[in-house]
C-alpha cells in the first residue's frame, strides 16, 4: 500500500486527523500513528474507519493488524449477515 493512501483517503474527504481521530474514540495523535504505518489498526475500527472514508475495508486494510480478507473473516461475516436476511452495507461489498 503507498504511505500516503489513507492521507489521501482522508484529505479527498477534507476532514482532518482531528475530526477522524474523534470518530474513532482515540487521539489526533494515536490516528496519526495509524496514517503513517506506524501502528496498525484494530479489525473494529477498521470498519469504522471504512465508514467514515466511505471506502471499501479493502482500501484500508493494510493498515489493519489481521486484514480481513487474510483470515476469510470478511466472508464469515457476509455469509451471516446473508444467512440472516440483513442487508449488506456497501462498504462491505
Amino acid at each position: 500500500m503507498k504511505q500516503n493512501k489513507l492521507r489521501e483517503l482522508r484529505r479527498h474527504k477534507n476532514l482532518t486527523q482531528e475530526n477522524i481521530a474523534f470518530e474513532l474514540g482515540i487521539t489526533q495523535k494515536a490516528y496519526s500513528k495509524i496514517e503513517n504505518g506506524d501502528v496498525c489498526i484494530s479489525e473494529v475500527k477498521l470498519l469504522k474507519l471504512s465508514k467514515i472514508l466511505h471506502v471499501s475495508i479493502s482500501d484500508i486494510c493494510p493498515n489493519a493488524c489481521v486484514c480481513f480478507n487474510s483470515n476469510n473473516k470478511l466472508s464469515l461475516l457476509l455469509d451471516y449477515l446473508s444467512n440472516n436476511n440483513i442487508e449488506i452495507p456497501q462498504y462491505l461489498k
